[in-house]
């Protein structure tokens, strides 16, 4: 078992001796003779136990225990004594200390404790792991930047009310981050929050999953279904790039939104279903709607509420808060301990325009703790990006650097059209129409 101590002694000798003995274990053990240095130490690095003595120069360790697990509460604490005071050990405890050892006790004592304090240690880093990575609603929202709080702020008055909501903005910026977000703050939260990317269908397979269908309807058809307007009766619908739904299939939403009636495939029965809806898009709808591929009366329907979310470029200041969430993300599921990173890897990520975004950034972490030297992250796992930007004012227009991620992406999958509209989370059928659209084939 592998972990991190601190031992914290003004008895030099001792203070050497343990680190020895525990570094012969297979911990990496960090030393210091007071309070203060081992505070410091506590914010420079990452710690699983602590080992302290009760009598310091500047402290009281019952008091300092106390401290450090208030404000690294995932940390496991063993205070030593040459006295053997039971009120201080019962205090010790109360305040949040694993154990109490007397000195002079023999290593056989010694040893095993610490493997146990190190088990609860790191089962303590599991669940504050599992826990940052299990955030839901608004708290998923990582940034601070004045961009992503002001769109964080019209979330948060929107989701209290039931509006139909357009969420807009780059591939990859988090939209169905942010709608989850507005259904959880919603008074639907109890209720189903149903997802569907109108990209990844045909219109017929679309036709049912949204619709539903009798058994029999079409070939294939061999039994009933339930569509996700009737699943999210109550709950929220959430239609992910709505821009690429087939023109035919925008009639009958429309009708859904303005009834809240709606007709499965092959029944003639009407239904009804009660549900809020939360649109997305990364196309200028405007744009769509002049080209006759977007319906305009559906358009204002949807645009009841749009919130622009902005390009990780745009909020530079952010990337060092998503990369270390997704580093925690990533080492959890990839069972990596101990991953220390340095400053250089954000260095070399801020050089990136990140046109992918937020899930650019996401693959981007995950692949370089899979090629990662040891335990330390660093700038040589990551590509080498390029800090010249082009004097091209157009190479700032969405439509160019889409048509340069897509060149990324097709070149990157060697051709394979298939695995790229994968990777770009778009229906084979509108990757084709980019390409032709780029002049890409």
């Amino acid at each position: 078992m592998h972990g991190n101590i601190l031992i914290i002694d003004d008895e030099i000798k001792l203070l050497k001796l343990l680190g020895m003995i525990l570094s012969q274990e297979n911990f990496n053990v960090k030393e210091a003779s007071t309070a203060r240095s081992a505070l410091t130490m506590l914010e420079q690095h990452e710690f699983d136990i602590v080992l302290s003595d009760v009598r310091l120069p500047d402290a009281f360790g019952v008091d300092l225990v106390k401290s450090i697990k208030n404000k690294y509460p995932h940390l496991e604490i063993i205070l030593m004594t040459a006295f053997g005071n039971i009120t201080d050990a019962v205090q010790a405890m109360k305040n949040g200390a694993y154990d109490y050892l007397v000195k002079g006790d023999d290593n056989d004592k010694i040893i095993p404790l610490v493997y146990k304090a190190m088990e609860k240690a790191q089962d303590n880093a599991l669940r504050k792991a599992q826990k940052s990575t299990a955030q839901k609603g608004f708290e998923a929202i990582i940034g601070n930047s004045p961009l992503i709080q002001q769109a964080k702020k019209l979330a948060e008055k929107v989701a209290v009310t039931d509006a139909t909501v357009l969420l807009t903005g780059e591939t990859g910026t988090g939209k169905e981050i942010f709608a989850n977000a507005i259904h959880l703050g919603s008074d639907r939260k109890k209720n189903s929050f149903v997802a569907i990317n109108c990209s990844a269908f045909s219109k017929e397979i679309l036709e049912s999953e949204l619709f539903g269908h009798k058994a029999g309807a079409f070939t294939g058809a061999i039994k009933d279904k339930k569509g996700l307007i009737e699943e999210a009766h109550g709950g929220t619908l959430f239609l992910d790039e709505i821009g690429e739904m087939p023109i035919e299939l925008q009639a009958k939403l429309l009708r859904v939104l303005e009834t809240r009636e709606f007709i499965k495939m092959g029944e003639t029965k009407i239904s009804r279903s009660d549900f809020r809806l939360i649109a997305a898009t990364n196309r200028d709808l405007e744009e769509e709607i002049k080209q006759g591929h977007f319906r305009e009366d559906l358009y204002f329907r949807l645009n009841i509420f749009e919130l622009r979310l902005p390009a990780l470029r745009e909020r530079k200041e952010d990337l060092k808060a998503l990369a270390k969430n997704f580093v925690d993300v990533f080492a959890q599921k990839l069972h990596l301990a101990d991953v220390r990173v340095s400053p250089e890897y954000y260095k070399t990520l801020e050089k990136n325009d990140w046109k992918g975004n937020i899930r650019e950034l996401r693959n981007t972490v995950e692949r370089s703790l899979i090629l990662m030297n040891g335990h330390i992250l660093d700038a040589e796992s990551l590509p080498q990006y390029s800090e010249k930007t082009s004097s091209d004012t157009d190479s700032l227009s969405m439509k160019t650097l889409e048509k340069e991620h897509i060149q990324k992406v097709i070149q990157y999958t060697k051709g394979n059209k298939a695995e790229a509209a994968r990777l770009l989370e778009i229906g084979i059928a509108t990757l084709y129409r980019k390409l032709e659209e780029y002049q890409l084939r």
